[in-house]
Formats: C-alpha cells, structure tokens, sequence
C-alpha cells in the first residue's frame, strides 16, 4: 500500500489575523477594486459613444483591453474581498485550479492584444 494524499482544499491564511486590519483592508481593497471596475467602465462607454474613435483599431484594442483587465482583475478580487469576514478561509482544489486557469488565460490574452496594439502602432508610424 503506497502513501497517497489528496488535496481537497486550500487553507488561506489572509493577510492578518487582526480583525480591525481584516476591516481596514477590506475597504481598501473594496475601494481599488471597484475604481478598476468603473475606470474600465468609463473607458469602453467613452470610447464606445465616440463614434469618431471607433474608426481606428487602437481604439477597438483599447476597449478589449479594458474588458480583459475587468475580467483579470474580477477573477481573484472578489473571492479575496469576501474572504475577509469568513473565519474559515478555504478554496476548494476546483475552485481554485478554475481562477488559476481564467488568470492566465485573461492575462494572457492581455499580453495578446498589447502585442497587436504595438504592432498596430508601428505600423502607423513606420509605414504610414
């Protein structure tokens, strides 16, 4: 019989034991999260409602990117704001396997479309 362990869960240990700093924390989090949030909101509505913009592909790139950086930063965010007024902080392996993939697979498509945006860029300066 050979030794097997199984992993089922993670155990988060947060960023502090102390409740007052849990609350302090929560809010600053809160409240960068949710200017990430409404900057890349404003960004795509702007760009969006300016039909002059929406001639050139740096703005078409503009507004993906802003949808990819919401999508980044909503896969781990809420999870860790919410986390802060559980005792129990754990993630299953599922769970967390799934926000490993979606952080990669949304950064990488960010590395993606900031590749076509520079190509694009030198395009219309090099090659006007």
């Amino acid at each position: 019989m050979q030794n097997q362990s199984i992993v089922t869960e993670f155990i988060l240990l947060g960023l502090s034991q102390n409740a007052e700093v849990e609350k302090i924390l929560f809010v600053v989090f809160l409240m960068i999260y949710l200017a990430t949030l409404w900057g890349n909101i404003i960004i795509v509505v702007t760009i969006i409602y300016s039909p002059a913009l929406l001639i050139s592909p740096m703005y078409f790139f503009l507004i993906f990117l802003s949808l990819m950086d919401t999508c980044t930063s909503s896969t781990v965010t809420p999870k860790m704001i919410v986390d802060f007024f559980y005792e129990k902080k754990t993630n299953s392996f599922e769970y967390c396997m799934t926000q490993l993939f979606a952080f990669h697979f949304f950064t990488g498509v960010e590395v993606i479309v900031l590749s076509a945006m520079a190509y694009d860029h030198y395009v219309a300066i090099c090659k006007p």
